[in-house]
């Protein structure tokens, strides 16, 4: 075949190749890209969840909170609603795209604010579950090995430190610039010393030690009175309350850094979104798109959205519910 005929088949593009314009073509490509990189955290996750499976937390048992209705125990519950915020608001982004479609201004408006104000409603969910998942609830010990004890009564119902545990008169302060330590700095002293524990146990014959390793019928261990008690003397190191990237009073550290970093990334697309969202509702408030007699924008933001409530499916059902 000579140059001429195949310089004359070989496919120069065009405005729209694939029948999607150059913009889409973009989003898809970015979309393709972003999917690989939750793909690794999700694969990532799922590896060390396996490779520790005896000792990871319970999810039932973590995200049991619910805003305004302190003290009920009410496991996936405030989860499932924001998935359920976040999946509505891809709905109304279907509905602002298709009046795009049409060229209906007044639909697109509230179509758009609609997914809009589903956005912000699962970030600022997201923020408190954040929140809530750092100030932790029960409090737990650490073992010199690493491993957390947490405390039940005799029914197996978890037992915050508060219950039992009776603060003592504090000595030292926290280490900080101002008296006298230069760079040395530390966290919050927890409330109570391995010690109170120690005592607060031993005060209590219905408190029990559990630890975080799963039996066979999945759930954990629990200790006899005499084990509780031999354990917490022998292996107690330090008291966690809340998580951090370091330990978490939930089980293994591995799982408070998966959730920090997979559902902060994941919120840091959905924020974006909407704030790119925001921006795209404002051109079509001063007419922008329905002078160009094209929505391709609302569209192309609309590609993205969708993208980020599939991969919320994802985190949801790898990180919450298997």
């Amino acid at each position: 075949m000579s140059t001429a005929v195949a310089e004359g088949k070989t496919w120069i593009g065009g405005n729209e190749p694939l029948k999607a314009s150059y913009g889409k073509m973009m989003m898809w490509f970015f979309i393709l890209s972003d999917a690989l990189t939750f793909s690794g955290f999700l694969a990532a996750y799922g590896f060390s969840r396996f490779k520790f499976i005896d000792a990871w937390p319970i999810a039932d048992e973590v995200f049991t909170h619910v805003p305004f209705l302190h003290g009920q125990e009410l496991p996936m519950i405030y989860v499932a609603f924001m998935t359920f915020i976040l999946i509505m608001s891809s709905v109304t982004m279907v509905l602002a795209v298709d009046a795009g479609h049409h060229l209906n201004k007044a639909k697109v408006t509230i179509y758009m604010f609609l997914t809009i104000i589903g956005g912000l409603i699962f970030v600022g969910s997201q923020a408190w579950e954040w929140a809530t998942f750092i100030k932790g609830d029960f409090g737990a010990v650490q073992t010199k090995g690493g491993n957390i004890l947490q405390f039940v009564d005799t029914e197996g119902h978890r037992v915050a430190l508060s219950d039992f545990v009776v603060a003592g008169h504090r000595d030292r302060t926290e280490h900080e610039r101002k008296n006298g330590l230069w760079f040395v700095n530390e966290g919050t002293l927890p409330t109570y010393t391995v010690e109170e524990v120690i005592h607060g146990l031993e005060s209590h014959d219905n408190i029990l030690v559990r630890t975080q390793l799963l039996t066979e019928e999945g759930e954990k261990t629990v200790l006899s009175r005499a084990e509780s008690l031999e354990v917490l003397k022998a292996n107690g190191k330090a008291v966690v309350e809340g998580a951090n990237l370091h330990v978490n009073e939930y089980g293994s550290p591995l799982f408070a850094d998966f959730f920090f970093f997979i559902t902060g990334f994941h919120g840091f697309h959905v924020f974006s979104g909407v704030v790119i969202n925001i921006i795209i509702f404002f051109n079509v408030v001063i007419g922008t798109y329905e002078r160009r007699k094209s929505y391709e924008m609302v569209e192309k933001v609309g590609l993205y959205w969708h993208f980020v409530d599939l991969v919320w499916v994802f985190v949801f059902t790898f990180f919450y519910l298997v």
